[in-house]
């Protein structure tokens, strides 16, 4: 009689069975913000959002599948560059995720010390990241496979395992990268480091030709500068291996095979050689995760101040030294980049100003001051200190919303600066808009604040759908109010009336009690 297999506790099945109910607890708990029931209306609105993003794949695509696209060098550009876009986005998710399995799982002290194989526990949690990495982009990019695919033939189905290829490089990349990291700067300084290397890999490419763009077409498409003559002209014949990866997305089975096995073997590879120390790494990276901070004594650099200026001060302290929300917030940041380069340029006299450097700088500010508000909001280390200090409420909720409007205006400066230096009634019009956004952004975390971990910044989303689509729709709004205002067109009055509607009706569902 042959029994049936059972997963045996520490085999390489039982973590991997372990490894996928964490994350389907985790997947379960970020899209129902840990509420039971929603099952159903969360598959509606999936349902939904895919075929709205097919539609705006195909909306895309049109013009392509209409013109034809073929196996010549501008399609290979075109195909070549996109992927090196997802490659870039993919390498941001995986580093952050690499640095996540070293320093935010508790569960991993109590699996090193059990009597349990670290080389099988290794394997499995690479794996997760790979799989995951790659589910990422699948949500973003499978709306464009299956149109391509439905349209112009099924080859373009080899799109998928060319995504699952990516992870699994991606993820041998992140892992050399991290343990990189581990030797140079050691397990206290990784952390900051890797978050700071994820945010620039993640901008870094589509920074770049955004940039490029600006300078060599005055345009920040990238659609436009991949088909420029300019590109073309200096890009490797078609027959180059440069554009192996496009002939493979295109169908080309000895591409195909080829990049699979290479994948394979370096994920194979890099597990091999990475799990030797996995377990001394991840106690050394434990060992500075809750650790105290050490408080250094300088009496002589406290300066009496008001209760407002300490709770600042203290605000903007605590915002510094968040070690997770750096890649956060930083990529937010890179992405002025583009505007302030247009400014550098001085593009002024082509327009670029108002139609694009002020809505941009708007909605960017807008975004970042929203996940800032809701980190010194609801994000709060000591609330139950805090609540009982001898302080009104007031006082403290209006010095946490001047701290996240300080640091929005620290960040929003330099460019403000170059935009007076070109053009000073622009500059005035972008600071105004600016402070909109960010107070209305800070108003909405603050009528849907409730008490959460700041490691669970990535997920803040979730504690209240109303308020994620209020703060989009109105960065976006003011945003557009911004750009009308500086073309001088009294059309600006329409957006202005949408984002305070957005706003009284945010507050019209604010939780009871606040």
């Amino acid at each position: 009689m042959i029994s049936a297999p059972t997963n045996k506790p520490g085999t390489l099945q039982w973590f991997a069975g372990h490894e996928f109910s964490l994350f389907w607890r985790d997947f379960m708990r970020m899209m129902t913000a840990g509420k039971p029931g929603r099952e159903r209306t969360i598959l509606l609105v999936i349902f939904i959002a895919a075929a709205a993003m097919h539609l705006l794949a195909y909306g895309m695509i049109r013009p392509s599948l209409e013109s034809g696209i073929l196996p010549d060098k501008a399609s290979f550009v075109m195909i070549t560059g996109t992927m090196f876009l997802i490659f870039s986005l993919m390498m941001s998710q995986a580093l952050e995720m690499v640095t996540r399995v070293f320093y935010a799982r508790s569960d991993l002290d109590l699996i090193l010390s059990s009597p349990t194989s670290v080389k099988q526990l290794f394997a499995v949690r690479v794996g997760a990241i790979a799989v995951s990495t790659t589910m990422l982009s699948l949500v973003l990019f499978a709306p464009a496979i299956n149109v391509l695919a439905w349209y112009d033939g099924a080859q373009w189905l080899a799109g998928y395992p060319l995504l699952f290829c990516l992870g699994a490089i991606v993820t041998s990349l992140s892992l050399a990268v991290t343990i990189g990291l581990f030797k140079i700067f050691g397990a206290k300084r990784t952390r900051s480091m890797a978050q700071i290397v994820a945010a620039i890999v993640g901008a870094s490419f589509i920074i770049g030709i955004q940039l490029a763009a600006i300078s060599s077409i005055g345009s920040i498409s990238r659609i436009e500068f991949f088909s420029s003559e300019s590109v073309l002209a200096y890009a490797p014949h078609a027959d180059s291996l440069i554009w192996f990866p496009a002939r493979a997305l295109m169908g080309d089975a000895t591409a195909i095979m080829t990049i699979v096995l290479a994948s394979i073997t370096a994920l194979a590879v890099s597990i091999r050689v990475f799990s030797v120390r996995f377990g001394e790494r991840v106690l050394a990276a434990s060992n500075f995760t809750g650790a105290a901070i050490i408080q250094k004594s300088h009496a002589s650099l406290f300066k009496r101040r008001s209760v407002s200026a300490h709770l600042r001060h203290k605000e903007w302290r605590l915002l510094l030294r968040d070690h997770w929300l750096i890649s956060q917030t930083l990529m937010q940041i890179l992405y002025l980049l583009p505007p302030a380069f247009m400014l550098w340029q001085g593009f002024g006299n082509a327009g670029a100003l108002d139609v694009v450097v002020v809505p941009v700088l708007v909605m960017a500010t807008g975004q970042l001051s929203g996940g800032l508000a809701w980190l010194a909001i609801s994000g709060e280390d000591a609330p139950d200190l805090v609540s009982t200090a001898p302080i009104p409420t007031g006082t403290l909720i209006r010095a946490k919303i001047e701290a996240v409007l300080g640091a929005i205006v620290m960040i929003a400066s330099p460019i403000l600066m170059m935009l007076f230096y070109l053009d000073a009634r622009l500059a005035m019009i972008a600071t105004i808009h600016i402070l909109i956004a960010a107070t209305s952004a800070t108003m909405i975390q603050l009528w849907f604040r409730s008490q959460a971990e700041r490691s669970n910044f990535r997920r803040r989303q979730t504690s209240s759908k109303v308020a994620t689509f209020a703060e989009a729709f109105s960065s976006i709004l003011w945003a557009g109010t911004a750009g009308l205002v500086a073309v001088g067109s009294w059309f600006a009055i329409i957006p202005v009336a949408l984002a305070l509607t957005v706003l009284l009706v945010a507050r019209s569902f604010r939780p009871q009690g606040v």
